[in-house]
């Protein structure tokens, strides 16, 4: 059996150095202001170690927002049992006040419909999950229940973000569980 790599801590750190670089960047101006200079500057790195680890600023953006990706996932399976249709998972509710501080960054990578390269990742990650849950348990139609979950949230998410669904962020966690809850009930 082959061992498993462990990642290298140094290059992790690099990499820490460049997403929290892009944040700070993307809190004064929009992501299509960013360069790649001002980056490096930030991070304390040089251009060549951030070709090393990223293609470009859009590969080093999707990293930055993975974690909304994973939370957003975690936050739609964080609830066991039968789930109540009216109320939304606290994660799910934290999940949705969590996002307007980045937002104009999250914009700039999940066009209306959750389209772009954070809806792809978005869209790939929740629909393994909800899958692999639906499996588990024996649901029919696993597969086409998650690819329905998983356009449903990522399009909402995205329209919810560029203004085209009116709500609070409270408002919107509640209206898209009830959503998804009758997706993942129908047989």
């Amino acid at each position: 059996m082959t061992p498993v790599p462990t990642p290298d801590p140094r290059a992790e750190r690099t990499r820490a150095k460049l997403r929290r670089a892009l944040l700070d960047e993307c809190a004064r101006r929009p992501l299509s202001e960013v360069s790649v200079a001002a980056l490096v500057r930030g991070a304390g790195v040089g251009r060549a170690t951030f070709y090393l680890h990223y293609a470009d600023l859009e590969a080093l953006a999707v990293d930055a927002c993975a974690d909304v990706v994973r939370d957003a996932v975690d936050a739609l399976h964080a609830w066991r049992g039968r789930p109540d249709p009216r109320s939304a998972p606290p994660a799910l509710l934290a999940f949705f006040e969590g996002l307007p501080p980045h937002a104009p960054l999250y914009r700039a990578l999940l066009s209306p419909g959750g389209q772009g390269p954070l809806g792809r990742v978005l869209h790939h990650d929740l629909r393994a999950r909800s899958q692999a849950e639906r499996e588990l348990v024996g649901a029919p139609e696993a597969p086409l229940i998650a690819s329905a979950v998983a356009a449903t949230f990522a399009g909402v998410l995205a329209d919810w973000l560029h203004g085209l669904i009116e709500a609070t962020p409270e408002e919107i966690a509640h209206r898209v569980w009830r959503l998804l809850v009758t997706l993942n009930l129908s047989q």
